[in-house]
């Protein structure tokens, strides 16, 4: 039976947990640890306190959705294709651009299946009945205060403008959540072994992931008689690149995340080209400089 003398109770451990002094975020962060260390709190909840201090020095520019990754819906499209588009994305929300490529307004899939199914949906007029006016945020504005944003005006989904009010991208109250709680996955997220989301807004993807799982993942159409990814970039580079390295392939650019003298382990991957575009020759962008 315990008679309490053998480990402070809970409540004290939390006293001493909040009411410590700390001159820094580091000293603060070392505490923390040492009462992880000594079971005052679990791994899990040290992670998170970690998440919410790291969320109040995050910008949104280092979260977001880059518009060249963004799924969006183009006015002008039929609206058999929109509808297509949508039902193969299963996105829950999707910025709508116009001919003269200007946003003008955001679609909510439940708002589209709610029509379909009352047969309200008959053209693009009655689509347009559907938009919501988009919530837009800067792209340097702290997380912590986009989160607030988003609890006081219950939306789940912003638009972020560069500094010149240009549409930059998107993100989400996920992607905010996600930075105290870690990766959040859902039965739509791709899921890969070798192709994992990077902070840089890219992905980094393992030099031996196969040809075809990697247009499976980013539904490209990459054609080669080499196997692996990393057997593409050897062959039509013929040697070997070296790290920050950087080529352009079909609508990828891929960047040398680690390699030494005899392979390439991985890239850094960001989609950067025009989704129809079927350029299957390698173009060095940054070459190493010959001494």
């Amino acid at each position: 039976m315990n008679d309490g003398t053998e480990k402070s109770s809970w409540l004290d451990k939390v006293k001493k947990l909040f009411f410590k002094e700390a001159d820094s975020r580091q000293e603060l962060e070392t505490f923390l640890e040492d009462a992880q260390a000594q079971d005052v709190i679990e791994q899990d909840a040290l992670d998170m306190i970690k998440g919410v201090l790291e969320v109040a020095e995050t910008r949104v520019r280092d979260v977001m959705v880059p518009r060249v990754q963004v799924r969006y819906i183009d006015e002008v499209d039929s609206l058999d294709k929109i509808l297509d588009d949508m039902l193969e994305a299963s996105h829950s929300r999707y910025p709508v651009f116009s001919e003269e490529d200007k946003l003008v307004g955001i679609l909510l899939a439940k708002d589209v299946l709610r029509a379909v199914a009352k047969h309200n949906l008959n053209n693009h007029e009655d689509l347009r009945k559907l938009y919501r006016e988009p919530e837009m945020v800067s792209e340097s504005k702290r997380l912590n205060v986009l989160l607030r944003d988003f609890k006081l005006s219950r939306n789940h989904m912003a638009l972020v403008v560069d500094e010149y009010g240009e549409f930059a991208g998107l993100v989400t109250i996920e992607d905010v959540l996600e930075q105290i709680v870690g990766e959040i996955e859902d039965e739509h997220d791709a899921q890969s072994e070798y192709i994992q989301k990077h902070l840089s807004g890219g992905f980094l993807v393992e030099a031996i992931v196969s040809v075809d799982e990697f247009n499976e993942f980013f539904h490209s159409k990459i054609e080669s008689e080499q196997e692996t990814l990393g057997g593409v970039v050897l062959q039509q580079l013929g040697r070997i690149p070296e790290v920050s390295e950087s080529f352009k392939l079909d609508k990828f650019t891929f960047k040398v995340h680690k390699a030494d003298t005899r392979k390439v382990d991985s890239f850094i991957v960001t989609i950067t080209g025009d989704e129809n575009e079927e350029n299957t020759t390698l173009n060095v962008l940054d070459a190493p400089q010959s001494e």
